[in-house]
């Protein structure tokens, strides 16, 4: 188990954390497949208890770390189990963690907002509701715990759920944390009626490495130094993730498609 100093809640600022890391690709609530990438990863899971609220135990690969870059929960079968497990790596300083945006939705349900309940949140509130209030507490709170995002490695890594331009590490803003969360979004509508981004990536000309997810793609492709971990896992394709400093990329695919997305999942060119 590592044991690392302790980032500041909140802070994103993590440069003193070092890896070796394995950053982690959208879970959307596919623990099955989560538990075989840690597996394939070094990791071992174990779930101990037949009660409630089980706990998770999970042993590491000597000084390594997860990562994960957020949207833990919606559209698959296991957002509950993704949760507990994940909660309990931070907990035990074996993992770190970013919000998505459907893990920051998530967490205004949980905080008694007036949002529309629909769609793959839906699923994650069905899943939540055999649960106790204090184990839902204890997902608000950890939920409400993440940074923006993880500028970790001495400064050569960073880590968000939708990305980050290279003038906007080592800032924070309310534009900023939109930007982490969503991406670089134009307000518009495409013909699926999914919002419109601007590819950010392509124009990346940073030297730290920019690794997220948020946006399913078909493989995960390095572009301008970064990478997009979201291989689409609830939609049958794979969970993904990035052996870091090896940039070895480790995969498992999906048991079944969990969710049927209306547009094709993206392609990222590789710059020539």
């Amino acid at each position: 188990m590592v044991m690392a100093e302790p980032i500041q809640p909140g802070s994103f600022d993590a440069r003193g954390q070092h890896g070796p890391f394995d950053i982690i690709g959208d879970v959307h609530g596919c623990a099955d497949e989560l538990e075989q990438l840690l597996d394939r990863l070094g990791y071992r899971v174990c779930f101990q208890g037949s009660g409630a609220d089980p706990e998770v135990v999970v042993s590491s690969p000597a000084g390594r770390r997860a990562v994960f870059v957020g949207d833990l929960v919606d559209r698959g079968p296991r957002s509950v189990d993704a949760l507990r497990l994940v909660m309990a790596m931070v907990a035990r300083g074996q993992a770190l963690c970013l919000p998505g945006n459907h893990d920051e939705k998530l967490l205004r349900w949980l905080g008694g907002r007036a949002i529309t309940v629909s769609g793959g949140l839906a699923q994650t509130v069905r899943q939540l509701e055999h649960e106790s209030l204090a184990f839902r507490d204890r997902v608000r709170s950890f939920l409400a715990s993440l940074p923006d995002y993880l500028w970790l490695d001495g400064g050569r890594l960073v880590v968000s759920h939708a990305g980050l331009k290279a003038e906007m590490i080592g800032r924070t803003s309310h534009a900023i944390r939109s930007f982490c969360l969503y991406g670089d979004t134009t307000g518009e509508r495409d013909a699926f009626g999914l919002p419109v981004r601007r590819d950010w990536a392509a124009d990346y000309r940073g030297e730290i490495a920019v690794l997220y997810g948020h946006t399913p793609v078909e493989a995960a492709v390095w572009c301008n130094n970064t990478l997009c971990l979201d291989t689409g896992c609830v939609y049958g394709n794979m969970l993904s993730a990035l052996r870091w400093p090896e940039r070895e990329i480790v995969q498992v695919p999906a048991a079944r498609v969990y969710a049927v997305r209306v547009k094709p999942l993206g392609r990222v060119v590789a710059p020539q």
